[in-house]
């Protein structure tokens, strides 16, 4: 079975302290729903006119995991917590089985 996949760009963030409150919430909800974080910020390299600021890569071990994680309770607490703090593109991806 495929495994599901959050990416997240931000594009820009606004209010910190609403990303870190987000922060706070998100990480024990996505453990919760048995993602695993690979990447949190850190350095990124753009190209192609993409956007070289904070980039989140989680996995779980399938789409519908990840979709029902991003649907969760606890997730969307944290994402009332972030409210408008930053403006991002979050999609859920398929891998490749």
């Amino acid at each position: 079975m495929p495994k599901g996949y959050w990416v997240s760009v931000y594009r820009t963030i606004s209010d910190p302290e609403k990303l870190a409150a987000y922060n706070k919430l998100a990480a024990p909800a996505v453990k919760a729903a048995g993602g695993r974080t690979f990447a949190r910020g850190g350095r990124v390299a753009a190209y192609d006119a993409g956007i070289a600021e904070r980039t989140v890569l989680v996995e779980f071990d399938s789409f519908e995991q990840a979709v029902a994680a991003r649907e969760s309770a606890a997730y969307q607490e944290a994402l009332v917590a972030l409210a408008d703090g930053v403006e991002r593109d979050f999609r859920i991806v398929e891998g490749i089985d």
